[in-house]
């Protein structure tokens, strides 16, 4: 098929940012010398991801030493003086059970509590904005994305399911019934994604392709993160592998979806955002393989700014023009090809 033409980002950078994933200081608490160090223990990013074993069960939520095991202590990351989890960019407003209050500055919670839901989510959503600020997404280098404080509701959403909304306020809705959708990180993390669509551009949701290019991107976004955070893992192109453990998929599989699907553009295209959304996380995986992870994420991220939300083509086009205004004919040359193996350019 033909290219689309596309006007040019016109992206003048003359700095490209290198800072370190964590920058010194940053997981300090802004409390006081009391908490300045706050641990908690999630999973990184899912039990089935870290253990490698895709027959483990959630058995309505129980505890168990398998299960347990998968977890590691981390640090929780700018959070205020308050002892809930509400912080710079991420607070749980509410929730089934108790709220996560702490005066020790440890969060250690078993799965079969609520509380580690929240400390998941409250972990995901600010390692997110953290590895956003990596790639020099914090206002001096390059604009800020949904850099406000980010609501999030564990299990008020009653169906296995989530999503994210920005009306009437900015908010992350986690549901239950099967795995706790919170319990996986890669789930936390799609969320995440479209919330930075919204963020990017008020009219980026303005077509169907739009909608599968953004459910593309979530799960990209988990997959990038993820490994970002916690290095290789079981199976990266297999994302939500834990929350998936509840379905009875057709393959006997244990993914929610996959990165490395055979489906091709525009010929693949059904109408369904999350089927059609994995041509363009195929194609956004290739980019990640041909020119590294940090040159992929952050051309993809300057992509998206303002964008109209038509199609596939039309974004990759920016996308490209990123990647050679940012680091090169050469590097544009591999981005284009990376789209080009399915068919969108």
């Amino acid at each position: 098929m033909s290219r689309r033409s596309v006007t040019r980002l016109g992206l003048v950078v003359s700095l490209i940012f290198t800072a370190a994933f964590v920058p010194t200081g940053m997981l300090a608490r802004q409390s006081g010398p009391a908490c300045a160090t706050v641990r908690a223990k999630v999973f990184m990013p899912n039990p089935v991801a870290s253990s490698g074993n895709p027959s483990l069960h959630d058995n309505r939520d129980r505890d168990s030493l398998a299960l347990n095991s998968q977890r590691v202590t981390v640090e929780l990351a700018r959070l205020d003086d308050s002892g809930f989890l509400r912080g710079r960019w991420a607070t749980v407003v509410s929730s089934t059970g108790d709220p996560a209050f702490e005066t020790d500055c440890t969060y250690f919670y078993t799965r079969h509590d609520d509380r580690f839901e929240q400390v998941m989510a409250y972990y995901w959503v600010t390692r997110s904005q953290l590895y956003l600020h990596s790639l020099g997404f914090d206002g001096s280098h390059f604009p800020t994305i949904n850099a406000d404080q980010q609501r999030v509701r564990i299990n008020q959403w009653g169906q296995d399911n989530s999503f994210a909304t920005t009306h009437p306020r900015d908010e992350m809705r986690f549901g239950k019934k099967g795995v706790d959708d919170a319990e996986d990180a890669d789930v936390i993390l799609h969320e995440l994604g479209h919330q930075i669509h919204y963020s990017q551009s008020d009219t980026f949701f303005s077509s169907a392709e739009a909608d599968a290019i953004s459910e593309g991107f979530g799960d990209y976004w988990a997959f990038t993160v993820s490994k970002a955070v916690a290095g290789p893992q079981f199976d990266e192109a297999c994302i939500a592998k834990w929350d998936a453990t509840s379905y009875d998929t057709p393959d006997g599989g244990i993914c929610l979806r996959r990165l490395d699907e055979d489906l091709m553009y525009p010929k693949d295209l059904d109408g369904e955002p999350h089927a059609d959304g994995q041509i363009w996380s195929h194609a956004l995986r290739n980019l990640h393989g041909a020119i590294g992870q940090t040159h992929a994420d952050t051309a993809i991220l300057l992509a998206q700014f303002d964008w109209t939300g038509s199609d596939m083509p039309d974004l990759a086009e920016r996308i490209v023009d990123a990647v050679r205004d940012l680091y090169g004919a050469g590097q544009a040359a591999a981005a284009q090809t990376a789209f080009a193996e399915r068919g969108i350019l």
